[in-house]
């Protein structure tokens, strides 16, 4: 029988980011889990969330989720409602 070993969440992720296709796929989750962390800092459900911006609770799972990416406009308003800055950045690949 082997014997298993850990190793630190950072070392192991640090690791898979240097797969491009593990790299691309974390990247593109990062407003999802942006959008969850800032909405459970602030104490609030997904309800909750979805009442100020103006849509229904299973849309902002959705992009919590990363199943549904938001538009701008979107993001603008779960800004808004989340009282956070949006800052969109272009920078070359």
């Amino acid at each position: 029988m082997s014997k298993r070993t850990t190793i630190p969440l950072d070392q192991w992720l640090d690791g898979q980011l240097q797969e491009p296709a593990f790299r691309e796929e974390y990247e593109a989750l990062e407003p999802a889990y942006q959008i969850a962390r800032l909405r459970i800092l602030r104490g609030m459900t997904q309800q909750e969330l979805a009442e100020k911006v103006g849509t229904q609770q299973p849309s902002i799972a959705r992009i919590e989720s990363g199943k549904r990416r938001a538009s701008i406009a979107m993001l603008e308003r779960i800004a808004q409602a989340l009282d956070a800055e949006l800052s969109v950045t272009l920078r070359p690949r």
